[in-house]
């Protein structure tokens, strides 16, 4: 058969097939990727395809059958291609090698298959390549030199690390492999295969089929001192750098961005985590009244001095707001703002989950004893858990008995400055009021 390998443009190579072969029984276009052509390339192929000579035999390759137009598809008998298992790929490599009589060890035949990814043709390209760094003899260590490969031991010392949190150590392996000249992107792919097997050994009990590696043992050692969720997140981690790493021009940032991140994955909890955790904390009172045991004291032994919160510290919270005495002195905002640390320090010592809320608001105003608090947007939860009618009630009893008043706590949430100004406008508008009143009199002057 005569094998000519050309490259034509759809149209081009549309013009020529009505030709027949002068010595051959077949012409054979071979069509890579076919995916990629374009639609009025699939429209012209399409008549051809329809119609097709007795002579004629397309071959219509592609790795994405599913951007082929049915048209197409409809007229195609198909035939999917499996992946070379890695077995068959290392005896061929060594028919190969026994003819050209090259010695190689096992190790570097197992090493060019698994990079291969069941791929017969990047196999025999990785084996060239090992073949012109060294005609006589491969070594591992050659192998991994000629393909950018770190060894193996690296990456498991590389994951103890990350794994023991020594950030030093790991930053220092990944600038060690760096200076040795190998590739990044290959590395970000070796750790990302790690932690597969790493997932695979925690997971399943038959490994031999789904484990392609040689040191399982090892695997399983480092394997039972992670837990599965780490290993999960370690896989988004480096895939998300591997993706990013594609098109960067700074790949080794990327990689030391995911290495610090992963070690420090314990400090950093979702949206939802810090959620359920607040949740957690912020009991409902009515499960605390649940208790076999309440001793209830008098209200006089807690607000008895602005500084004496142990009694309320030692007790659950009354399900019910305690009636205060007033003490008959006016309150101002701009006092309750200077005592206002005071006043989160106790919560805090309290309660600390509603401290924890409380602490992320602003003071806007105190008017007729109602204290307004405001939360900025982007704190919605905050706003939403610390207006739960148990946590107002408890923010209402301790503010209360720190001023010896029945104050009121509303929170808001939006635009603080805007509530600020209007806040000031209408303490603005009152002290105006009470002067004209204090110098007409208040039998003279009427207020609409």
């Amino acid at each position: 058969m005569n094998v000519r390998i050309v490259k034509e443009t759809a149209h081009r190579l549309l013009k020529k097939i009505v030709y027949s072969p002068s010595r051959v029984k077949y012409k054979i276009y071979i069509i890579d990727e076919v995916h990629m052509l374009s639609k009025s390339a699939f429209n012209a192929l399409l008549k051809t395809l329809e119609e097709p000579p007795k002579h004629l035999i397309f071959i219509l390759a592609t790795t994405e059958p599913e951007k082929l137009p049915q048209t197409i598809l409809s007229r195609c008998q198909r035939f999917d291609f499996k992946r070379i298992t890695k077995k068959d790929i290392v005896l061929n490599m060594k028919n190969i090698l026994k003819d050209i009589d090259i010695e190689i060890e096992d190790d570097v035949l197992n090493l060019i298959a698994r990079n291969s990814d069941g791929a017969m043709r990047d196999a025999l390209s990785l084996l060239e390549k090992c073949i012109s760094f060294s005609k006589d003899k491969i070594e591992y260590e050659d192998a991994i030199s000629v393909l950018g490969i770190v060894n193996k031991n690296l990456i498991f010392e590389f994951i103890e690390n990350i794994k023991d949190k020594n950030l030093e150590k790991a930053l220092m392996s990944i600038d060690g492999i760096i200076q040795n000249g190998k590739d990044i992107h290959q590395f970000i792919k070796d750790i990302i295969m790690h932690f597969r097997n790493l997932m695979v050994v925690k997971s399943s009990t038959n490994l031999s089929e789904i484990l392609d590696v040689d040191d399982i043992d090892n695997f399983l050692a480092q394997s039972k001192s992670i837990d599965m969720d780490y290993i999960l997140r370690a896989l988004e981690i480096f895939t998300e750098a591997d993706a990013q790493a594609k098109w960067s021009t700074q790949p080794r940032i990327l990689l030391e961005m995911a290495t610090i991140k992963l070690i420090n994955i314990e400090e950093e909890l979702s949206l939802l985590e810090r959620i359920e955790r607040l949740e957690k904390g912020i009991e409902p009172i009515k499960n605390i009244t649940n208790a076999k045991t309440i001793e209830t004291k008098p209200i006089e032994k807690v607000v008895d001095k602005k500084s004496s919160f142990n009694d309320v510290k030692k007790e659950p919270a009354s399900p019910l707001k305690p009636a205060i005495v007033d003490d008959g002195n006016k309150l101002h905002i701009e006092t309750i703002i200077e005592e206002w640390t005071n006043i989160l320090q106790q919560i805090k010592s309290t309660r600390i989950s509603v401290y924890a809320l409380v602490v992320e608001g602003d003071l806007l105003s105190f008017e007729n004893n109602l204290l307004t608090i405001g939360y900025k947007e982007g704190f919605g939860f905050h706003y939403q858990a610390i207006s739960k009618e148990e946590n107002k009630e408890f923010v209402e009893q301790i503010v209360s008995t720190y001023f010896n008043k029945n104050i009121t706590v509303r929170f808001v949430l939006g635009d603080n400055k805007k509530q600020q100004n209007e806040s000031k406008h209408n303490d603005r508008k009152e002290e105006a009021i009470k002067e004209v009143i204090n110098f007409f009199g208040e039998d003279i002057v009427e207020i609409n």
